[in-house]
């Protein structure tokens, strides 16, 4: 399968030519036009620090998270309701990224979140695209996650958790959020299981295509979201109505 080098204008090869793992392109820049032609057009930056190149994945099949889907554990439903957290939106993207950036994972060595891409991302952030859910607790931030927002879909990029299941509450509200922002669905990218646990499910590339091209005709919300709070608060007949 080639892999196709990128021009300097912001566009991409057709997805449809990548094979299953799904790294089809490289080069190009992390400029926020680019970043939001790449999501729009079915790719996200995935690349090594000291790679000589940005790398450009589409991989089939995709997981997602449809917002109603979420699989809420009965130790999580508790942690919820007891309101461990203080649920934080848009307060702290900077601090998100970097936590994310370095916590450790298992079976990884180092991160793909570069210089480069904590830079482009919060870049985003400032334009009111890339949005953070945190959770805090006696002041400190100790889990969250951030990702970008584009038509109805929020693509999310990382997640972390210095306090047991942090991240999975700041996810729960980040499903809760799209879900009364009647959003298509959350791009989880690739399969985890801890994510299948969580409720996310596969998705052909060609189904995930379709959707995303609908959705690039949808008017995306920017700006800063710290409003979703107030608007939907952490009340508990709220939060579990239909749930």
């Amino acid at each position: 399968m080639p892999i196709y080098e990128l021009p300097s204008e912001p566009i991409f090869p057709d997805p449809n030519l990548a094979d299953k793992n799904g790294l089809l392109a490289y080069g190009g820049d992390l400029s926020p036009r680019r970043l939001v032609v790449a999501y729009q057009s079915g790719f996200f930056p995935w690349f090594e620090e000291g790679s000589p190149d940005i790398l450009w994945w589409t991989p089939d099949p995709r997981m997602v998270l449809f917002p109603d889907k979420f699989k809420l554990s009965k130790s999580l439903r508790q942690k919820i309701r007891r309101q461990t957290f203080e649920i934080r939106v848009d307060s702290a993207f900077e601090q998100v990224i970097k936590a994310c950036r370095a916590v450790p994972r298992p079976g990884q060595d180092g991160t793909w979140i570069t210089d480069e891409i904590e830079l482009a991302y919060t870049r985003l952030h400032r334009l009111g695209i890339a949005h953070s859910v945190e959770c805090w607790q006696d002041g400190q931030l100790v889990g969250g996650l951030y990702g970008l927002s584009l038509g109805k879909i929020f693509f999310g990029e990382s997640m972390f958790h210095k306090v047991s299941d942090a991240s999975k509450v700041a996810f729960y509200y980040l499903s809760y959020f799209c879900k009364q922002l009647e959003f298509s669905f959350i791009d989880c990218q690739m399969h985890t299981d801890h994510l299948q646990r969580l409720g996310a499910e596969e998705m052909p590339r060609s189904a995930y295509l379709k959707s995303i091209y609908v959705n690039n005709e949808l008017e995306t919300m920017k700006g800063s979201w710290e409003e979703l709070v107030e608007v939907f608060p952490n009340s508990i007949a709220d939060l579990f109505s239909g749930r």
